[in-house]
């Protein structure tokens, strides 16, 4: 995962736009299953799916980002992450819709530079690094879900 201080991420995009999450933050990476839409969820809550015989609450990242839902298509796919509690004592996990999330890249920490853009709206949006196809955005998965999301998705379940 980490080779001295090249670290491997996984890339999606949404829009036009690639985003890269950190390998170690992730579980498993699945192709889209059927999901159960939960009525009356907040926006860029898609439902929960089956997984390993247990519920899996699953976001959209490109309706919670962008608006809109994901594309489906054969590159669209659910990455499985450890979610933290408020705490940081234990984790959940969470499933979250990524289109293109086929391929993964190795960059060095120091490739990232800080945006100078403060969004309170998105904390979860990190550093951006450039490859020779343009602006790739680190995503800090820990930080996708406003706190009352997280607390209506987690609130019945026990850690993972």
């Amino acid at each position: 995962r980490h080779q001295g201080n090249t670290m491997l991420f996984l890339q999606f995009e949404l829009g036009r736009d690639r985003y890269l999450l950190d390998v170690a933050r992730i579980v498993e990476v699945l192709p889209m299953v059927d999901i159960r839409a939960l009525p009356q969820a907040p926006a860029g809550v898609a439902g929960i799916c089956n997984y390993r015989g247990v519920p899996l609450p699953v976001i959209d990242l490109s309706r919670l980002m962008l608006g809109v839902p994901a594309r489906a298509s054969m590159s669209t796919r659910i990455v499985v992450v450890d979610y933290p509690n408020p705490h940081g004592e234990f984790v959940h996990r969470l499933g979250m819709i990524a289109e293109r999330a086929t391929q993964t890249q190795r960059l060095p920490a120091e490739a990232f530079q800080d945006t100078g853009v403060d969004n309170p709206a998105s904390p979860y949006l990190g550093p951006v690094a450039t490859d020779e196809h343009g602006m790739l955005q680190w995503v800090d998965a820990s930080c996708l879900l406003p706190d009352s999301v997280r607390d209506l998705l987690f609130s019945a379940q026990e850690p993972a």
